[in-house]
């Protein structure tokens, strides 16, 4: 009898090593993976943290990632180690190199915006970049090489630099009723005995 795949895998697929369930993979506590989402990269699976820029632990910021999301090669999270004061007269980070500048951000902090959250059954295309703080709605899509530096709303296809809405996957109707569906948090065997309607069209025969 056909087995669930396991989402405790590291590598789900027999015999491949390009893709992975990214939760076993993930080694920064401030970043969280949901089940069942993977990782495909063309040369190592472990660059995915690379990719993950200027998460800085002083810095404190989480990358939240849900569930069953699936992320291209080369995808890119900047994190708010990245920002700089923009309503300062310089960018010029004076501080952080010591000596009579030590003092320079006394009295001041760097701006930091919001965890960056990506929400579940999100498709991230190949070399897609997101820009600190940034949430992705579920079931979105995010084309290849689109910079977001926006929040995208669910079921939403963006693409380009900077991201722009192409299209809404669904009606708004739709988009709320699979909103209240939230097939990706029911119990894996439901989701087993209805994966031939989650690659349907029928919403409500789900």
């Amino acid at each position: 009898m056909p087995q669930t795949p396991n989402p405790d895998t590291l590598f789900p697929l027999a015999n491949i090593e390009r893709l992975c369930f990214l939760k076993n993979l993930i080694q920064n506590p401030n970043i969280i993976v949901g089940d069942y989402t993977y990782y495909d990269d063309f040369e190592d699976v472990r660059n995915f943290e690379k990719n993950v820029k200027y998460h800085f632990e002083f810095t404190g910021d989480k990358l939240v990632i849900g569930k069953f999301c699936m992320i291209a090669s080369g995808v890119e999270f900047i994190m708010n180690g990245a920002n700089h004061l923009a309503e300062a007269v310089s960018t010029y980070p004076f501080a952080i190199f010591g000596g009579n500048w030590s003092h320079a951000m006394d009295g001041k902090e760097y701006p930091v915006k919001r965890d960056t959250v990506i929400g579940n059954d999100v498709w991230i295309g190949y070399r897609a970049a997101l820009m600190p703080g940034v949430h992705i709605g579920d079931g979105a899509i995010i084309g290849s090489y689109s910079v977001v530096t926006k929040d995208v709303a669910p079921y939403t296809i963006v693409g380009g630099n900077p991201a722009r809405e192409i299209r809404r996957r669904f009606s708004e109707e739709r988009i709320e009723r699979l909103l209240e569906l939230r097939w990706w948090d029911w119990p894996v065997e439901e989701i087993s005995r209805k994966v031939h309607l989650l690659t349907g069209n029928d919403t409500d025969a789900l």
